[in-house]
């Protein structure tokens, strides 16, 4: 049984910093991930990272435009720390290689935007996830006899023991082999759960697994309603077309040629936050003014950049542009629309990446710190991960100092092997398809738990949630062999997105208000008196999720109308 003092599931951004900061403070480390850790999803990160690097700019100012972008939702002690932290972080991300843009004086350049008060996002043309990602990994090579690496493998669930998380249960996807993994100390950095929906910017591996293990543990879930959609989106796939485009001075126009983002945020225009711009834009299609197929989209005029610097910072969007979308963006506009994103929800944890579940840490996308509160401000997601990777990473490594290693018993991995030996022996046709099950639940949450909301909606999506939790019990698995099979794995991959799906609609059905990415068209006002309030969602005893609240963390800035 192989054990460690921290034992880490997931290998992207998050996962990574955490494993690196562990190891430095001494700890033996393991990281385990269902693939290879350069094709984490932190590898789509695009447009760059914010700091409060120029001399001009202050991380107070940092951390105000993202308590304002978080509609006043997000809890300021830990976006205070994010966001002091954050020039040294970027720094030593330069120190130790990753190659960021600079301008004409040898210094680091810093793009605009959306919700930033001045430019303060550090990049690498628009790969900067990628860039990052592969520094990282590089670096923990270098640690290769400290940190051990399980890639493609399956968490199948969390060791609970004593009131404490004690482990995993891991299923190795080359063989199918059962393991067990000992551990003083679990950081989950798994990344968010955005194949909920269809279409989604997120990768095929972005399930929920994280905070379907942590939920089912007994950790709560913490502003699950709280789902991003980013505006540039490819009207065709869904595909990102990063913020940088706006930074660089792209254009939003409505079917009328209009640039409409100054009716609905004068000052900032294409730069208001993302909740703000993915709502104008859904309005301008709505009432008419939409553009392409259907008049399902919105025209990103990139003609307005410079050709030459759009070939030099979004050489990737030129690529997708004219391979997707068949448009050489720097002679004429893309079509674009809203599409999902991000999930500002997740494992709700304390600023050193503590879940109330004792052992048990998480970091990134999967966690809720909440310093994205209602929405999150573009940039903020990497430092989000490294910050807070780093932070659970050392605070891990010095829980495991003075802990002893746990006996761990492989109970749970018999439970998890007749679960799956379960699943293998489904008779064929008996049930629907797992991607027929998927295609409908996301397809619903972008029908009903999208950009805008209502009681009819949610309640309409919430009956088709449970009716497909019904149906997965019984889901057609084509494969019975051992070696690589994804259908066994992608049918525990929809029990978590079904858990998740079912925590968001049941969280914005009960958030009777309109704050940041939460729009209820039959309660379109914010309402701090009754709302200014997280919502905590824990797994009953039968399995059906129970609603808490806990309170917002306020520091300095009292809640105010936000405008752009």
């Amino acid at each position: 049984m192989p054990a460690h003092d921290v034992l880490i599931i997931g290998a992207g951004l998050a996962g990574q910093r955490a494993a690196l900061a562990a190891a430095q403070a001494g700890a033996t480390v393991a990281v385990l991930s269902k693939v290879h850790p350069v094709r984490s999803h932190s590898v789509a990160a695009a447009g760059g990272i914010n700091a409060a690097i120029a001399v001009e700019d202050d991380w107070r100012s940092h951390a105000y435009d993202t308590v304002k972008g978080s509609d006043f939702l997000g809890d300021q002690d830990a976006i205070e720390v994010m966001c002091a932290e954050a020039p040294a972080e970027v720094l030593h991300l330069e120190h130790i290689g990753v190659t960021f843009h600079r301008d004409e004086t040898g210094r680091l350049d810093l793009r605009a935007f959306g919700g930033a008060s001045i430019n303060r996002t550090a990049y690498v043309a628009d790969i900067t996830g990628q860039a990052i990602l592969h520094v990282l990994y590089e670096q923990l090579l270098r640690f290769g006899d400290r940190i051990d690496r399980y890639e493609e493998w399956f968490t199948t669930s969390l060791i609970v023991d004593d009131g404490g998380c004690a482990g995993v249960v891991a299923r190795d996807v080359r063989s199918g082999a059962m393991e067990v993994f000992a551990a003083k100390s679990v950081i989950l950095a798994c990344g968010g759960a955005g194949q909920c929906f269809k279409p989604t910017t997120n990768g095929l591996i972005c399930t929920g697994d994280g905070m379907a293990l942590a939920y089912r543990a007994g950790a709560p879930l913490m502003d699950m309603e709280m789902v991003q959609y980013h505006p540039t989106t490819l009207v065709e796939n869904g595909f990102l077309i990063t913020e940088g485009a706006r930074g660089e001075g792209a254009h939003l126009l409505n079917a009328d040629g209009e640039r409409f983002m100054e009716r609905y945020a004068p000052s900032k225009r294409e730069l208001a936050s993302r909740d703000v711009v993915s709502r104008a834009e859904q309005t301008e299609i709505d009432e008419g003014r939409g553009v392409g197929p259907d008049g399902r989209g919105i025209y990103l005029d990139i003609t307005v950049v410079p050709r030459r610097r759009t070939l030099e910072a979004l050489r990737e969007i030129v690529n997708i542009g004219r391979d997707f979308a068949g448009v050489d963006i720097t002679r004429e506009p893309i079509v674009i629309r809203p599409g999902q994103h991000y999930v500002m929800g997740g494992v709700r944890t304390d600023v050193h990446g503590r879940t109330p579940l004792d052992g048990l840490y998480a970091a990134g996308e999967v966690a809720c710190v909440s310093v994205h509160g209602g929405n999150r401000l573009g940039a903020n997601s990497l430092l989000d991960t490294l910050i807070f990777g780093r932070r659970a990473g050392e605070h891990a490594a010095a829980r495991a100092a003075g802990t002893r290693m746990p006996r761990v018993s492989r109970a749970p991995l018999h439970d998890d092997a007749r679960r799956i030996e379960a699943i293998l022996a489904r008779p064929a046709g008996a049930g629907r398809r797992v991607s027929e099950i998927k295609e409908e639940l996301g397809t619903t949450m972008n029908r009903h738990v999208a950009v805008f909301r209502d009681e009819g909606g949610l309640r309409t999506a919430l009956d088709v949630v449970r009716r497909l939790r019904e149906e997965a019990e019984s889901a057609a698995v084509d494969d019975r062999g051992t070696v690589f099979n994804q259908d066994v794995l992608g049918a525990i991959e929809l029990g978590c997105l079904l858990d998740c799906a079912e925590a968001m609609v049941v969280s914005a059905l009960e958030r009777r208000e309109s704050r940041g990415a939460q729009f209820r068209t039959d309660f379109p006002r914010r309402d701090d008196a009754e709302w200014l309030k997280h919502i905590t969602i824990t797994r009953d005893g039968d399995g059906a999720p129970r609603i808490g609240y806990a309170p917002v963390t306020i520091t300095r800035w009292e809640p105010e109308e936000r405008r752009y």
